[in-house]
């Protein structure tokens, strides 16, 4: 693995240590509830327009975010993952590298969910890109901290168990509500929730199901705040003992009734019989 580290260190166009920490001209979130409730409708639509996420979590923002950026950056791990870990999409995306790592590990589990789903790293680096282009861009070291909240969703996914099917999404919001407290992932989490119990009449436990999530996300390490290099070539199984995730039960039970219904837990709205 220190080959692999080595190489991405030398992958980093310029010395993060030489930024301001903060840039004081970042604009401090306002709570907008409504602004964020028309986005949630829009993202109803179509579960793929990220760019509707993007402007909830504008509008339930994570009002301790700085403070507990800071508190990082400044940390021994901070600066040590900021030199060892620059640009997490260029490691998660190089998967000719993952995969020479061990049968069963988290790089093996990661590519694998990353390939079946047709995902890369990147491509969510670059549709918030798009989301941002008319926004203020601001170079300081708070920029690493922020992208890497972002970049490690796929990787939550893979950790815990939760798929891309509308309750799986909800899961892995409530769970990430526990690491980054941003009012969005709650809300967006429960609300989709009470859609899936809208639109599919069933005893499945789905607002349980968040709730387990939640809990998950609470016992767990604060994951963007880990050395992905460092798990990625442990066991799968190791990597989440060592996390304190445990099985997502009621996710699985909800998956179960779903089932026993002939209903498609990823095609809940019976889009692709349509």
């Amino acid at each position: 693995m220190n080959a692999l580290t080595a190489r991405f260190e030398a992958d980093s166009s310029h010395d993060f240590l030489q930024l301001p920490l903060f840039d004081e001209r970042r604009p401090q979130l306002k709570l907008r509830p409504a602004k964020a409730l028309h986005h949630f409708r829009e993202l109803l639509k179509d579960k793929e327009r990220t760019e509707e996420v993007f402007c909830i979590f504008e509008a339930l923002p994570w009002r301790d975010l700085r403070k507990s950026g800071e508190r990082f950056l400044t940390s021994e791990r901070g600066l040590d993952l900021r030199v060892r870990e620059p640009n997490l999409p260029t490691i998660l995306d190089d998967h000719e590298a993952l995969r020479r790592m061990p049968e069963g590990s988290l790089a093996h589990a990661y590519c694998d969910f990353m390939e079946r789903e047709g995902l890369t790293a990147q491509g969510l680096v670059e549709e918030f890109e798009r989301f941002a282009k008319d926004k203020p861009k601001y170079n300081d070291q708070f920029q690493w901290y922020m992208n890497r909240m972002r970049d490690v969703h796929d990787m939550l996914h893979v950790l815990t168990g939760y798929g891309r099917d509308a309750l799986g999404e909800a899961c892995v919001l409530a769970f990430t509500y526990s690491q980054q407290p941003a009012l969005a992932h709650l809300f967006i989490g429960y609300m989709a929730g009470l859609n899936i119990g809208k639109q599919v009449k069933s005893s499945a436990p789905v607002l349980r199901a968040i709730r387990e999530a939640q809990g998950l996300g609470k016992a767990c390490p604060r994951v963007a705040e880990l050395s992905i290099t460092e798990l990625l070539p442990m066991q799968l199984d190791e990597v989440r003992a060592k996390l304190n995730i445990t099985p997502a039960m009621h996710y699985r039970a909800a998956h179960a009734v779903w089932g026993s219904m002939g209903v498609d837990p990823y095609d809940l709205l019976g889009k692709k019989a349509a």
